[in-house]
């Protein structure tokens, strides 16, 4: 091979080699200022990185930790492909602004309850938790079984959401006074933190009801701003310390017999996603819906022990006629909204029809069945163990 050849091939290399460095040099560019443009969290084409934010105070037993159990389930079922990293209330936004941090695309997704955002739209407090109404077990039929999920997608949708239940706090406590409840109307004039439509029975009662964030209520309890308060129930009571500021602690929870929390993802998020992580999500919720359940049962007790044989928490029973007539009530505010609201007429009705149903069953089911347990017979005994 000549010297002129030799040089020739070796120009034409160098050419090559520059070409492939220019190409290389403007991808690198290309793919930097798309990063940078790219709104945090950041993206690439298969691992999708979501921020959770929630209306609970960051760890918050059964609350708080059920959004980080949603986290976690969805990152690990997903392979990492999906992953979720959750914020407390204020930590991104304020508790009642997680709603319109996911709408408008801030976030992702949040964690709250569907009573919080009744602001938005009147029939979204149908979804969390009816007065009197249906069970945790009972209402989680209606919505895997009834029309529930659908009527919820719908709601969601308005507000730039998909709508997954996504946890049950099970039968409430009915909440913290500082005085006895001999009647209704010594609901007048109460200044009561008390959310949906429990809510706006107590005022129609002539209660001055207050809407709080979790994180709040201790402190406008025990600063005088609050007479009463409800919340959720001996677990999470115990764990806020109401206990400090209150004297008398009384049950049912009537306002809220089964009170649904809501995961809820960026509409148009949720529509990119994959099939497969779509059923991750959804997935990962269904466990999430039953497994902050089960914690609540399973811990309800054990501090409500803790609130009487500790604190020496007085525990009393609603009378029968402060029930009834609350139930009254309630029948009178739900005719009243849905008249003024055709979407929550429409979901009242199908709770109602499903509720109609639960409750010709249940009656002869758990209705039956509970009070047979409670009858004088001698039954087994745990071993005790020394």
């Amino acid at each position: 091979m000549s010297r002129k050849t030799i040089e020739k091939k070796s120009r034409t290399e160098q050419s090559i080699q520059r070409r492939r460095f220019l190409k290389g040099a403007t991808g690198a560019v290309a793919a930097t200022a798309a990063a940078s443009s790219f709104p945090a969290p950041a993206i690439s084409q298969s691992l999708l990185q979501w921020r959770l934010v929630t209306t609970w105070p960051k760890n918050f037993p059964g609350l708080g930790t059920g959004a980080n159990l949603l986290g976690d389930l969805i990152t690990k079922g997903s392979g990492g492909r999906l992953s979720v990293k959750v914020y407390g209330a204020g930590e991104i936004v304020p508790a009642f602004e997680a709603l319109d941090a996911v709408s408008s695309g801030t976030v992702e997704m949040g964690h709250g309850a569907p009573y919080y955002w009744k602001g938005k739209i009147a029939a979204a407090q149908f979804l969390a938790s009816v007065p009197f109404g249906m069970t945790a077990q009972e209402v989680n039929a209606w919505y895997q079984w009834g029309n529930g999920q659908k009527l919820a997608d719908k709601i969601y949708k308005q507000m730039g959401a998909k709508f997954f239940p996504s946890g049950n706090t099970g039968v409430q406590m009915g909440g913290w006074f500082n005085k006895k409840m001999n009647s209704l109307d010594d609901y007048k004039g109460l200044k009561m933190r008390i959310p949906g439509l429990g809510g706006e029975v107590v005022k129609a009662a002539g209660g001055n009801v207050v809407n709080l964030p979790g994180g709040e209520i201790a402190p406008a309890l025990q600063s005088g701003a609050l007479d009463a308060t409800e919340w959720v129930g001996p677990y999470n009571d115990l764990a806020f310390g109401l206990y400090k500021s209150a004297k008398y602690y009384y049950f049912p929870g009537w306002h809220e017999p089964a009170t649904v929390l809501d995961n809820f993802i960026n509409l148009k998020a949720w529509e990119k996603l994959p099939g497969d992580l779509k059923s991750v999500v959804q997935t990962a919720n269904a466990a999430v819906n039953q497994m902050v359940l089960s914690e609540f049962t399973a811990r309800n007790n054990a501090a409500l022990q803790t609130l009487i044989g500790k604190h020496k928490v007085n525990l009393l029973k609603f009378p029968d006629n402060v029930l009834n007539g609350l139930g009254q009530l309630t029948g009178e505010v739900m005719n009243d909204i849905a008249s003024k609201d055709s979407l929550s007429r429409e979901v009242m009705d199908d709770y109602l029809t499903f509720r109609q149903g639960a409750l010709a069953w249940s009656s002869r089911a758990e209705g039956t069945y509970l009070p047979a347990r409670l009858l004088p017979f001698k039954y087994a005994s745990p071993s005790k163990k020394g």
